[in-house]
């Protein structure tokens, strides 16, 4: 049991430390974000910082209900564990009260932990995420994607929908952070789940918003239908709305 007091800040350890930092940080971010708005994600390479992270959400509310529906969630294939952070972040403290200037050797969250990023502090990953997406760009690079199985995958175009119940789900409008295992972890709560595959969209949005599309498949049409109700129309973050489809 948590006996911590209530934070808006979340400490989560069991993570997968084979992961890379900036990914893990975007995949936290976008499974997160749907409980709420999400000020930072800390996440360290130091080796006492491995298969660690701290989410700092805007409010308590969503904090404590990100907390109660992703504790013990299959996430990079390792159960995570969620509980209130022991002391407040830098981000927060800063809302609280403008004027809070953090030490400059200060403890953040743990104990012997130094904070090294305090001229960064008060950036939202909205704004990283929009920084990496450039620096992706000019590198020539799709997160998880090689160029090759990308234009293969676009030239495909999106499957047509089917009328009647299928096993297999069409998911669109997904932001670029979503990849299979961030769509996985939110159809595996569902009986039946059997794979999530995530590929660029051919065609953006109507904002003119790159965009990516995925394939759900599961044991039967009846069970993904269970599926179907309960997500289409899911907000994955502010702005983006997922449509869930058979196919």
């Amino acid at each position: 049991m948590n006996t911590t007091q209530p934070n808006t800040t979340l400490y989560i350890n069991n993570l997968n430390d084979k992961v890379n930092k900036e990914e893990l940080q975007h995949q936290l971010f976008a499974l997160f974000t749907t409980y709420g708005k999400i000020i930072d994600v800390v996440a360290q390479k130091g080796p006492k910082m491995r298969g660690q992270a701290f989410l700092v959400f805007g409010d308590l509310a969503g904090a404590t209900a990100a907390m109660r529906a992703c504790e013990g969630m299959v996430f990079y294939d390792k159960p995570m564990r969620i509980h209130y952070a022991k002391s407040k972040s830098y981000a927060t403290l800063r809302r609280e009260d403008p004027s809070f200037v953090p030490p400059s050797a200060a403890v953040v969250h743990n104990p012997g932990v130094a904070e090294k990023r305090a001229r960064d502090e008060d950036m939202n990953l909205d704004e990283r995420a929009s920084k990496k997406e450039k620096a992706d760009d000019d590198d020539g690079e799709e997160m998880e994607i090689d160029d090759d199985e990308e234009g293969a995958q676009s030239k495909q175009g999106v499957p047509p929908a089917a009328s009647l119940p299928s096993a297999r789900l069409l998911c669109t409008n997904l932001p670029q952070e979503v990849t299979d295992d961030v769509l996985s972890v939110l159809f595996q709560q569902y009986q039946g789940f059997q794979s999530a595959h995530v590929v660029p969209a051919p065609q953006p949005n109507a904002d003119g918003q790159q965009v990516k599309m995925a394939q759900v498949l599961f044991d039967s049409p009846e069970l993904s239908s269970v599926a179907k109700e309960a997500l289409n129309g899911f907000t994955l973050k502010k702005g983006w709305v997922m449509s869930v489809t058979y196919v």
